[in-house]
């Protein structure tokens, strides 16, 4: 088998020129080829090229331009040598020009001797199988990055799945959690019980939601929501989520906040979240009774958030590293603190998508941690009215008809039970078919329907339920393991009001309940 780019094609003056070159170059193994033509020789460039050896004269044919418009399309790996034999190196100025044209160039004087001929030949096709091996090492680097870019897409859509079928289990053991709560007990140990089950649930979710969103933001599918808001209800809400870990943890937590409102347009869900993860790593690297210190200013245009601990600290050398997936910081003991190493990297691309810098800063170990975000001011303060938060929060509502549709029994069946401990009329249905006829019976004022059923899915449902007057006016909503910003906009445009993801919360469940006119 003969190795690409070991040919020599000939564009000589004359034909016997030709056959005199051919033959020195099979006397010295050479393989090669006489091209009659500039069109010919295009031809066979196409097919395999090592060497071209042509003569100032047909450099002077308007035909050469073919020629050089061919060297001009050569992938970036090829640079095609070519041997030029002239008469005087004073060349017309048209040969000159053409030569510039055609980069890879060796000047031979003629009559050239055999030897010369040969070595210049030899020394141009070793030049060009070091640009075939730089070929093959690109196509053997593209397609290692393509299995890559594959076996990445593999991962993520694992990760997305696994996130979802994780969270259908979760449903009906959070609801189950909340009727055990709400059910008296003589044993004392029981509600220390629940809240020890209820704070490793909430840990769950958030590892399975970490898992998620590595998902959809290595496929680039978050999409933010942004309006203004005050970052002070950022820190109540984060410091709210965060408040059974700290109080198991026997922390004291210093909240230090700008008197006046801090401005950001952002999402006040992503926001949340970052702010949660980094005061649960201070709290989960704190050993107990330690000190978390939150901190919200604005400085230099920008709106600064910081997260103090007194806890293991961070080694100078992982200062930076400490953002990057699946890094799990040490303690002082080299003992990993558990979690997947997610919840800092998810810190950090959330920031960024907010136009805004996340920076860690600690002495050393055993000698605390600070991490500090900056995000961009709004440059004019948001539109506030005194009592707007009161007019626009949900009103409490009194007993409702309310139709549960999922194909998960036990999360359906819990969902109902902790419907009717709130004074709600509750029934669960396990399929969108008899879901259907359930609500024709009952005419419900809500119902909460899963996505995946068995016989149609959920998006069918609503959207029969929406073409039938008699459910004029029914509060639709989805409850599914699918919440990425594709999803939403599904379930909203065949119907749905609101779309919660599982496992939600009975604050969730209660919030979408009070939305009801």
């Amino acid at each position: 088998m003969k190795l690409p780019g070991q040919r020599v094609l000939v564009l000589p003056p004359t034909r016997r020129d030709g056959e005199v070159t051919l033959a020195l170059l099979a006397q010295d193994g050479i393989n090669g080829m006489v091209c009659a033509t500039p069109a010919l020789l295009c031809e066979q460039m196409a097919q395999d090229v090592g060497v071209v050896m042509l003569t100032e004269a047909a450099l002077c044919d308007s035909a050469i331009e073919a020629f050089v418009a061919a060297l001009a399309l050569q992938p970036p790996w090829s640079d095609v040598p070519v041997v030029v034999l002239a008469r005087d190196r004073q060349l017309p100025s048209i040969v000159a020009k053409v030569l510039e044209r055609l980069g890879n160039v060796t000047l031979l004087d003629r009559p050239v001797s055999a030897r010369s001929m040969l070595s210049a030949v030899r020394s141009a096709l070793r030049a060009r199988e070091r640009q075939y091996q730089i070929r093959d090492h690109l196509l053997l680097q593209e397609r290692v990055e393509a299995a890559l870019r594959e076996s990445d897409q593999r991962k993520d859509d694992f990760l997305a799945t696994l996130a979802h079928e994780l969270r259908n289990p979760l449903a009906p053991l959070r609801t189950g959690l909340t009727v055990l709560g709400a059910i008296p007990s003589p044993d004392s140990r029981v509600p220390g019980v629940l809240g020890m089950m209820e704070r490793q649930m909430g840990l769950m979710v958030r590892l399975i939601d970490d898992l998620l969103d590595v998902a959809r933001i290595s496929r680039g599918k978050i999409e933010l929501v942004r309006k203004a808001l005050d970052l002070r209800e950022v820190v109540d809400a984060a410091l709210e989520g965060c408040a059974p870990m700290i109080r198991a943890a026997r922390h004291e937590v210093e909240i230090k906040l700008a008197a006046q409102p801090i401005w950001v347009e952002a999402d006040r869900a992503r926001l949340v979240q970052v702010l949660g993860n980094l005061i649960g790593n201070a709290a989960k690297y704190t050993p107990d009774a330690g000190r978390i210190t939150v901190e919200l200013r604005s400085r230099d245009g920008k709106a600064e958030l910081s997260v103090g601990d007194t806890g293991v600290g961070i080694a100078p050398e992982m200062l930076s590293r400490v953002f990057d997936m699946y890094l799990q910081l040490q303690d002082g003991a080299s003992r990993a603190q558990g979690g997947l190493g997610l919840g800092l990297w998810l810190v950090r691309r959330l920031v960024e998508m907010h136009e805004g810098t996340v920076t860690a800063h600690s002495p050393g170990l055993d000698a605390g941690s600070t991490f500090v975000m900056t995000l961009p001011l709004l440059p004019v303060p948001a539109p506030w009215a005194p009592g707007a938060r009161d007019a626009d929060a949900p009103k409490p509502a009194g007993a409702l008809r309310v139709l549960v549709i999922d194909d998960n029994t036990d999360a359906a069946d819990t969902l109902c039970m902790c419907l009717q401990a709130m004074g709600h009329d509750a029934c669960s249905r396990y399929s969108g078919g008899t879901g259907l006829q359930a609500a024709h019976a009952m005419q419900p004022d809500v119902v909460f329907c899963d996505i995946g059923l068995p016989d149609m899915n959920g998006l069918d449902v609503a959207a029969r339920l929406r073409r039938d007057p008699v459910h004029h006016g029914v509060t639709l909503v989805a409850l599914t393991g699918w919440g990425t910003a594709q999803d939403r906009q599904l379930s909203s445009s065949a119907g749905f009001d609101a779309h919660l993801t599982k496992p939600a919360s009975m604050e969730d469940i209660g919030r979408v309940l009070r939305l009801r006119p």
